[in-house]
């Protein structure tokens, strides 16, 4: 059974947009896709954890994922590989995915758990436009203000 849970959090004046992902892989759902979003604006998938679930039988579980290689081709490359008795979790830094990424467990019933960030490069022209609208709003405000 694949499962998603979303929160979202605006980083640095609304750039970028940060909201946290997660799926469960196992023997109900082998894979996970994260899919593109059609808004032309640049997506990535950052992978921070890989851990086994309490009830994840002490064999080993390859999780891998599909995604286009620098020559647009699409192979499964595995990045985890975790057995309970001795590697339940593993803590990623660096691996940033462009969407659409599909997740696999190649080996093992899992479960086996995927966290990390979905992240959003606001549009520079809509930001843009959402600055004038607070500054003059500011300005308004300030023209109340100063009428009291």
């Amino acid at each position: 059974m694949s499962s998603s849970f979303c929160f979202s959090r605006s980083l640095s004046e609304d750039r970028p947009v940060a909201v946290l992902w997660g799926c469960q892989l196992g023997t109900g759902a082998r894979s996970c896709v994260v899919k593109e979003d059609d808004d032309f604006l640049e997506h990535l998938v950052l992978l921070r954890t890989i851990c086994l679930g309490a009830d994840a039988r002490d064999e080993l579980h390859v999780v891998a994922v599909d995604s286009k290689n620098a020559c647009g081709e699409r192979r499964p490359v595995p990045i985890a590989a975790l057995r309970s008795s001795l590697l339940p979790m593993v803590s990623l830094r660096g691996l940033e995915l462009v969407p659409p990424v599909t997740f696999v467990l190649q080996s093992g019933a899992g479960p086996v758990y995927l966290s990390g960030q979905r992240v959003t490069m606001e549009d520079d022209a809509v930001s843009e436009a959402h600055e004038e609208e607070l500054s003059e709003e500011d300005v308004d405000e300030e023209d109340d203000d100063g009428a009291s």
